[in-house]
């Protein structure tokens, strides 16, 4: 197969070595069947060698500058006792390029583990999210889907509940659509708007053994509810996420916000590019940070396409949309290409 990464000129090419400490760290690096050096050689430009404990780098000063990085953090990652994925290896290629900091310290800082699974930020600004969740009373989570924001929040609120910084966990979410539909639902309350509230559970299903899940939720300890029912509340010591938050309305998160109670933190989570309010309302999410900008304790965090830790290709989508938007604010609405106009075809 042919390769499709850019040649480096054979004037610019220079010799780079690494030693690999010992032959653990070696066999470790290099993955099962060789899976990490494959991923390590079709990201870096640089042509990559293994003899033994020596890794040799051929290609441009500068190409095989990054590549001696990658293979640092890729070892300060085994260090810190870390496995490694070709995913991880693909972030921190990123990182690197983009100068965002140390790979292995975003990669390593674990939030939860549950049944062999452990929870951590995948790239800078979410390493950055979680550490103003730390340091902030209220803090809101901004950008597109499958970046982590809500997940991530409730790994916080799990962590935070096990370590008793807090005596319960509030989760909830607007229920845009079920103000007109609800009545044509068939069950109770809880059945109809179950359906808005289920992706706040499947979290803590990853979180959290799932059989001691109902007996959290029937103590009180973990409750899970529409934010109509947050109305009227003082909410002390808890942990509490809004989550979808760009479906609220600006008096709805006013309400929501003024529940604050001692000892208590409140995580808001939303994409506001992604507003389901009907009659074209205002989005609560949309305004509350030039309302909110300057106040102490209060930290606004944004993540962007780049952060998308879902399938790759979630990403592209996002920043294909965003594009297309850009474009129709300025020319207003294309016709997909290749599109004839069905009125005219039908003469």
């Amino acid at each position: 197969m042919a390769d499709s990464r850019p040649s480096t000129p054979h004037v610019d090419r220079v010799i780079s070595k690494i030693v690999v400490p010992s032959e653990q760290s070696m066999v470790a690096l290099l993955g099962s069947r060789d899976e990490i050096l494959r991923t390590v050689e079709r990201v870096l430009i640089s042509d990559v060698h293994v003899r033994g404990n020596e890794i040799t780098l051929t290609g441009s000063a500068k190409d095989n500058a990054l590549g001696v990085l990658l293979f640092e953090q890729l070892l300060a990652l085994l260090d810190k006792g870390q496995p490694l994925t070709a995913d991880a290896v693909e972030r921190s290629l990123g990182m690197l390029q983009q100068a965002e900091g140390r790979p292995a310290e975003v990669l390593s800082l674990n939030i939860l583990s549950n049944r062999g699974r452990t929870i951590r930020p995948k790239t800078v600004n979410q390493k950055r999210y979680v550490e103003a969740i730390d340091a902030h009373t209220i803090v809101f989570g901004i950008g597109p889907a499958g970046t982590g924001k809500t997940y991530l929040a409730m790994a916080k609120a799990v962590q935070a509940l096990q370590a008793k910084q807090v005596n319960r966990i509030i989760l909830t979410r607007p229920a845009v659509e079920a103000g007109e539909r609800l009545g044509f639902l068939p069950g109770t309350l809880n059945d109809k708007i179950d359906p808005y509230l289920r992706p706040l559970y499947d979290a803590l299903h990853d979180m959290l053994d799932p059989e001691s899940i109902p007996r959290l939720m029937a103590a009180g300890t973990i409750e899970v509810a529409p934010l109509g029912y947050m109305r009227g509340r003082t909410l002390n010591d808890a942990y509490i996420i809004l989550d979808e938050a760009q479906n609220t309305t600006a008096e709805q998160m006013k309400m929501f916000l003024t529940r604050l109670g001692f000892g208590s933190k409140i995580v808001v989570t939303g994409d506001v590019t992604q507003v389901d309010l009907p009659g074209g309302a205002t989005s609560g999410l949309r305004v509350v940070r030039e309302i909110l900008d300057g106040i102490e304790d209060v930290h606004f965090a944004t993540l962007t396409s780049q952060d998308v830790v879902r399938h790759k290709l979630v990403g592209k989508i996002v920043d294909a949309y965003e594009q297309y938007d850009a474009d129709n604010a300025q020319t207003g609405p294309r016709r997909a290409p290749g599109r004839r106009d069905d009125a005219k075809r039908s003469r």
